[in-house]
């Protein structure tokens, strides 16, 4: 009677949701007469209510040892082990159920769950072979609607999700677990996971450790411990050659780091910057370009494998996508150094567009007076209209066009205000010079000098000589 006391106070609390009291009055029951398959079944379903589906198991597991007809026993282990994502034991409970009620409509639809369950299981398991991890996380989120306490489905969730690199939501998953049990290797692991594809691989080492240190036999974890460890160190000597000058060394280091794990895209997108910069410096600048463009592929938000790129199509005179790489940048990263970067590449492609005055005269950017003079000299000279009198009206007009141009540069380049506005990829057009209206020949005649005209005569078949009137 004390005992039957205690269950329906029991009873009472459970019925008012207070599942901590309702559970201290079925343990009274339970100490009062241990042999009570009900009161093990009343306690069991307390426990689930509490979320402590291992605990619960326990008591209904017990529940139906001490009668193996108790119905409502059979159905809470069942639910038990489902809960916990055993579908094999929760379907033998549940077919128990039916062996002693074929109409218990709870049953039915309990068993249909854990055959859900199961599917799902088996869809996840070929997924996760194929790499498809989002198809295994969503395999994971519908079993565990059903198994909402089940460990093993949260860690390959979790798993997933970090080679997804949805870090975030897989370290609050695995900290999940952790909370409930702080020696589970698997949620260690799934943490250490996050921080080394986060490069953060000090710290994962020290995860992977501790799983290894809870189940020495971990295979994932052993090896991503070994990948990690392998990773910092061939980076780390890459960076001292390239620090020692050594780039030829440096490259082969980050060579060899990037075979390691094509799966670490955070520390695998740093990689292939450092080789695009040790690239740079051996001046093989494409393939500098290719590394960083590599680099953001893996990573979209690399800053500084944008600004490496950039700078290296500055150096190849790419300056459209210098521009585009700076103006990425800066509109990341609004800083006044971003801005004049993305300033200068503007300048640069702005003066690519126009002509080349350099080049048309064939000097170099930093050519001396005397330098430009000799230059325009030699040009006017060779493309002279009347030293090609006598070829077709197709080379006569061509030479013509270059005699211009010839002219033209000279005129800029000879004038120290229109070169540095030239220089600095100013219109000239501002300055009311108009390049179309101008005369070549005039330009011409004042540098020769001399008060006559001028003449070309030929000395010989082929051969031209400059005569002044």
């Amino acid at each position: 009677r004390e005992a039957e006391s205690f269950k329906e106070q029991g009873n009472a609390y459970y019925a008012k949701k207070d599942y901590n009291e309702a559970y201290n009055y079925y343990t009274k029951a339970i100490d009062t007469c241990p042999n009570n398959a009900s009161y093990y079944g009343n306690r069991a379903a307390t426990l689930m209510m509490l979320g402590r589906f291992r605990e619960a198991l326990g008591d209904a597991q017990q529940s139906v040892r001490l009668d193996d007809t108790f119905v409502r026993g059979h159905l809470r282990e069942g639910k038990c082990h489902l809960s916990l994502g055993n579908a094999m034991a929760a379907s033998r409970c549940f077919q128990r159920v039916l062996e002693l009620d074929h109409k218990n409509t709870q049953a039915q639809q309990e068993l249909k769950n854990a055959n859900t369950v199961l599917e799902y299981e088996k869809i996840a398991e070929v997924d996760f072979e194929k790499r498809d991890f989002r198809k295994v996380v969503f395999c994971m989120d519908r079993a565990l609607e059903f198994a909402p306490a089940c460990h093993r489905f949260k860690i390959l969730k979790a798993e997933c999700l970090a080679l997804l690199g949805r870090y975030p939501e897989a370290q609050s998953v695995a900290s999940d677990i952790l909370r409930m049990d702080s020696t589970n290797a698997d949620a260690l692991y799934v943490r250490g996971l996050c921080l080394y594809y986060e490069d953060c691989i000090e710290k994962a080492v020290q995860f992977f450790v501790q799983a290894l240190r809870m189940a020495p036999d971990h295979e994932k974890a052993c090896l991503a411990c070994r990948n990690a460890k392998a990773l910092k160190a061939k980076k780390e000597d890459g960076n001292k050659a390239f620090k020692e000058g050594n780039y030829k060394l440096a490259y082969e280091l980050y060579t060899e780091a990037l075979g390691i794990d094509p799966n670490n895209i955070k520390t695998n997108a740093k990689l292939y910057c450092n080789r695009g910069t040790v690239n740079s410096k051996l001046r093989k600048l494409e393939e500098a370009i290719d590394d960083c463009t590599n680099a953001v592929k893996l990573d979209d938000t690399y800053i500084k494998a944008y600004l490496r790129r950039a700078q290296c199509y500055m150096d190849t005179e790419q300056y459209e996508d210098a521009v585009r790489d700076y103006e990425k940048v800066y509109q990341t990263e609004k800083t006044k150094e971003h801005k004049q970067l993305l300033k200068n590449a503007q300048v640069e492609l702005k003066k690519s567009k126009r002509k080349d005055y350099y080049k048309i005269l064939g000097v170099d950017k930093n050519a001396s007076e005397d330098e430009i003079k000799k230059a325009y000299r030699k040009r006017a000279l060779m493309h002279h209209p009347d030293r090609h009198s006598g070829a077709s009206a197709e080379v006569q007009k061509e030479e013509e066009k270059k005699f211009k141009e010839v002219g033209e540069a000279f005129t800029i380049l000879s004038d120290p205000k229109k070169k540095a506005r030239y220089d600095s990829g100013q219109d000239l057009e501002e300055d009311g010079l108009n390049m179309g209206d101008f005369d070549a020949n005039n330009i011409f005649k004042a540098f020769f000098g001399g008060p006559g005209g001028f003449s070309f005569e030929a000395s010989g078949p082929g051969n031209f000589f400059f005569q002044f009137g």
